[in-house]
């Protein structure tokens, strides 16, 4: 998912690593930023790691109570993560597609490279999705990159505002579709074209319980073969359809982040001054929106509808300005950040792709029945506990491995089926 893995300039061997990659301002703008979005992308994903899909958007998908009766946590986890931090790692993916592609270019290297990188990319994502975890991002990722490959000429602020337009678009019609699912719903159903609708989302409602239950009674007997195998029968097509989905908005912020690395977010060429403002404008701005859904989703009682307007629908309009002003001002800090804490949160960026697959291992040990079992034990704030000890173990062993080996595991897999050559690994 990440683009850690930088090849060297024209000037260097293409074994060694690249002078900006050891700790230049560019790379550790983006490896401190990368470091947080996959902290954070956990924080999202533990809901549906230890209990059922549904119960992402939806509390009442808990297999357990949620231990949030009041859905106050529900409403800080959206307001601050939901959304934030998967929108700042495509922002990164974005940015580190083009300072991939610069660096290729150099050497007389450029699309086709990159291609074969994304299309191992692609088999990564669906490893990951079939076998290990089926909220994978990655498939998204590399066919949203291939077409983003058709935009790579295009000048920074045209990409800018293609995105913009993009995601506006994307967001105006999910909202759309939500909100009117929101308001069949609270219709009663009584009219005959309000009926057809009204029941195919409860239609789709129950197909995600009964799921879910499939899913649990595999997990938690400890079948992992039972659930591989329901995966491929049941969910073979998710991967596209999945990306059929979030097309509106992860290429959008694919272009968004070129664009925005191209014009000199992460390198310091953009003023600060005119950065910081910018950026408390777009996080404050777009903090009081999702705190506006967040309060209205709470007030009318956390339903299935309420819910997924608010998630999938409402909060695509907050999220934006909510991701760029992240972006904005962890640019700043982020090539500025010294001490153990950022040292460590910045190596955990620079292996971000062993980070996020590793992050899925380790909770099939935590939650599956032939492992841990916790599966539909915990509730949300126990579920917050298991994330910061994996943060624990994520800042922990990321340093020490980059001081010793030049990539992450993964990154270093990634970077040798990409040239088809065997990179030096230790230092």
């Amino acid at each position: 998912m990440t683009d850690t893995a930088v090849p060297a300039p024209a000037s260097a061997s293409p074994d060694q690593p690249s002078p900006v990659a050891e700790g230049g301002s560019r790379i550790a703008s983006l490896d401190f930023i990368r470091g947080l979005a996959v902290m954070g992308i956990l924080a999202a994903n533990i809901t549906i790691f230890g209990q059922p899909f549904v119960a992402y958007t939806w509390p009442g998908g808990f297999l357990v109570p949620s231990g949030d009766p009041d859905g106050w946590m529900w409403a800080l986890q959206f307001v601050l993560i939901d959304g934030k931090m998967r929108g700042l790692f495509t922002l990164l993916f974005g940015a580190g597609l083009y300072l991939f592609l610069e660096k290729a270019w150099e050497r007389g290297q450029g699309r086709r490279l990159q291609a074969r990188r994304l299309t191992f990319l692609l088999l990564f994502g669906l490893i990951h999705f079939f076998f290990i975890w089926k909220g994978d991002i990655l498939t998204g990722y590399a066919l949203c990159g291939f077409a983003a490959l058709l935009f790579v000429r295009m000048e920074p602020i045209n990409q800018l505002v293609l995105g913009l337009i993009g995601y506006f678009l994307g967001a105006l019609m999910l909202a759309t579709m939500f909100a009117g699912v929101y308001v069949l719903e609270r219709s009663g159903g009584e009219e005959t074209e309000i009926a057809a609708p009204q029941a195919e989302t409860s239609s789709f409602k129950s197909y995600e319980i009964e799921d879910g239950e499939i899913e649990t009674a595999l997990i938690s007997s400890g079948d992992y073969t039972g659930l591989v195998a329901h995966n491929f029968a049941e969910h073979w097509s998710e991967p596209v359809l999945v990306v059929m989905q979030i097309v509106f908005e992860t290429l959008p912020l694919i272009l968004i982040g070129m664009a925005l690395y191209r014009m000199g977010l992460f390198d310091g060429r953009m003023a600060a001054h005119k950065v910081r403002r910018w950026g408390w404008t777009g996080l404050l701005a777009g903090g009081a929106l999702s705190a506006s859904i967040a309060y209205w989703a709470v007030g009318d009682g956390l339903t299935y509808t309420s819910t997924l307007l608010a998630v999938a629908g409402l909060a695509g309009f907050a999220n934006l300005p909510m991701v760029l002003g992240l972006a904005a001002l962890l640019s700043l800090r982020g090539a500025a950040a010294r001490g153990w804490l950022a040292e460590r949160v910045s190596a955990a960026g620079r292996a971000a792709f062993t980070n996020y697959i590793g992050t899925s291992v380790v909770m099939l040990f935590v939650f599956h029945g032939w492992a841990g079992g916790l599966y539909g034990e915990l509730n949300r704030p126990q579920h917050y506990l298991v994330v910061l000890a994996t943060w624990v173990l994520m800042l922990a062993w990321s340093k020490p491995w980059l001081d010793r080996f030049r990539y992450g595991p993964l990154e270093w897999l990634w970077r040798c089926l990409t040239y088809g050559r065997l990179f030096t690994l230790r230092r």
